[in-house]
């Protein structure tokens, strides 16, 4: 499994963790929790071996399987179904069968024989690693995640974003790892694939630790949790399930609260008592020994748990526009002869708010890309309205240059500011002192989402257009997007499977993808979300 010694982790100059020691054992169900940016992503990144701790050792017996929030991007032209075989070695098996079953058809004599020794060998190959019920597998498990059958042998460059995580998803589970490390995992999941999923990780043997803003998949499945305390650089651990936990966490506090309360009153008192005392030669010497005592008190406690920081979002003040400031008509959009968008006709006036239901791969992401000037369309266009000034929050966070820094991906998009401003905004939305000098490439899923939020800020947008904008936060700084969408006057175009943020938005109208049905919404719509 794997076992952490004495580690620091460092992101540049900065100390997240230090001196952590913990073992991950089979049949350990590890919940790993704090804030954004309190380090769980590079603690994640660190226990996968892709990134080396500062000091101590991290040590892992058995294969490892990490799914990170933002996977790689796989090879586009390879298919669904090689891409989860490729997790054991059988995509290239296969290949070669394909291609000796090719040559077996068209050669004769000795090349056909040369052929049908090739075939034999691969298929020796192919059963060895599991052969069709190894394919069987990946089709069951890629059935559990959510993918249609139809996706299977389709190219991964022809999918949508969220389509490509629930491949690569797949492609862990498929792998059979000794460790699973899952980073929001539930990120682009239906509520079927989510249940899904708890049942599979309810029955996996392995060691298993999980990153999630999902509580119920939290209380759900795990047994120990690890929290992250960015105040002490440490992990706390606590060896039961959520709900203990939430309670051991609650009673914990409670046990501070009276401890620090009756150290800082009898070291009031002794204090008191030694100021008295002080002024006398003879008792000097005992005044001063027991301001000791009263000081040893106090420095004995637990250090104080400060209520984290919630990240102050706002949207911008929309600019002035015309009465229809974003419009489309006849959209289409097709991969490699496979149709995603087709006539999509839309009407954004100003301080409307619309809502994109769909599921995945039915084009909501594509068409806000579209929308957004990103993608263009096979045919029909997109019409500005007088005034429009377009913000786009983008779900693969493919709008942040992830070569610069925090800061200067912010500059980038308010260049009025000044390096003061531009420092104050970041401040705002949790980037301060040395962080706002970190690479976005480092940036958990949750920062990111902060960053690209705040360079809307001074974007002067009068519509926006949200793809899943509440995807890998943590709950505090959820409620403050939802309350920013709440209070927004502008316009608003949102993809979403969250239900609050249904309710924040109160849209007026629903587009129902593939078919590009447009209606006035009504609750009707929210059984329809969660599938999204």
């Amino acid at each position: 499994m794997i076992t952490a010694r004495g580690v620091d982790l460092r992101v540049g100059a900065q100390l997240l963790l230090s001196d952590l020691s913990f073992h991950i054992s089979p049949g350990d169900r590890i919940g790993l929790v704090g804030r954004n940016g309190a380090g769980k992503t590079t603690l994640m990144r660190a226990l996968a071996g892709e990134l080396r701790p500062a000091a101590g050792s991290i040590a892992a017996t058995g294969s490892v399987g990490y799914l990170p929030q933002d996977p790689g991007a796989a090879d586009p032209t390879i298919t669904v179904t090689a891409r989860i075989l490729s997790a054991r070695g059988l995509d290239a098996v296969v290949q070669r069968l394909r291609k000796a079953e090719a040559a077996m058809s068209s050669a004769t004599g000795a090349a056909q024989e040369r052929a049908m020794a090739a075939y034999a060998r691969a298929e020796t190959e192919f059963q060895a690693g599991g052969g069709y019920a190894a394919e069987a597998e990946a089709a069951r498990l890629a059935a559990g995640v959510g993918l249609p059958t139809r996706a299977l042998e389709q190219p991964v460059g022809q999918l949508s974003g969220g389509q490509r995580r629930r491949v690569e998803l797949a492609r862990i589970l498929f792998a059979d790892h000794g460790t699973l490390l899952l980073d929001e995992p539930t990120n682009h999941l239906d509520a079927d694939s989510v249940a899904w999923l708890r049942s599979f990780l309810l029955g996996y043997q392995g060691g298993l630790v999980v990153i999630s803003h999902d509580r119920e998949l939290l209380a759900a499945t795990v047994n120990r949790v690890f929290q992250l305390d960015p105040a002490r650089l440490t992990i706390d651990i606590y060896n039961t399930g959520w709900k203990k936990y939430l309670t051991q966490l609650e009673t914990d506090e409670r046990r501070r609260a009276r401890e620090r309360s009756t150290a800082e009153r009898k070291a009031a008192v002794l204090h008191a008592q030694a100021a008295k005392m002080q002024a006398g030669a003879s008792t000097a010497v005992a005044a001063r020994n027991m301001a000791r005592r009263a000081d040893k008190l106090l420095s004995d406690l637990e250090p104080v748990r400060r209520t984290s920081r919630v990240a102050r979002i706002r949207l911008p003040e929309p600019a002035p526009s015309g009465r229809t400031p974003l419009s489309a008509t006849g959209l289409t959009k097709s991969y490699g002869g496979l149709q995603v968008l087709t006539g999509v006709d839309l009407t954004v006036d100003r301080g409307s708010r619309l809502v994109i239901l769909g599921l995945n791969g039915a084009g909501k992401t594509t068409l806000l890309r579209i929308l957004a000037g990103h993608e263009q369309p096979d045919s029909g266009q997109v019409v500005h309205g007088h005034g429009l000034r377009l913000g786009y929050f983008a779900q693969e966070h493919d709008t942040l240059d992830l070569a610069g820094t925090v800061r200067q991906n912010l500059a980038a998009v308010a260049p009025g500011l000044t390096d003061g401003e531009v420092r104050n905004v970041l401040g705002s939305f949790l980037f301060s002192g040395d962080d706002a000098d970190k690479p976005a490439a480092v940036l958990s899923g949750g920062e990111k989402t902060r960053l690209a939020l705040a360079g809307l800020v001074h974007s002067g947008a009068n519509v926006l257009l949200l793809d899943e904008p509440t995807n890998n936060l943590d709950p505090a700084s959820r409620d403050e997007v939802l309350g920013a969408v709440s209070n927004y006057p502008g316009a608003l175009v949102m993809v979403t499977h969250d239900e609050g943020a249904i309710e924040a938005l109160q849209p007026d109208r629903v587009l129902i993808l593939p078919d590009a049905v447009e209606d006035l919404w009504t609750d009707d719509y929210l059984s329809l979300v969660s599938l999204a």
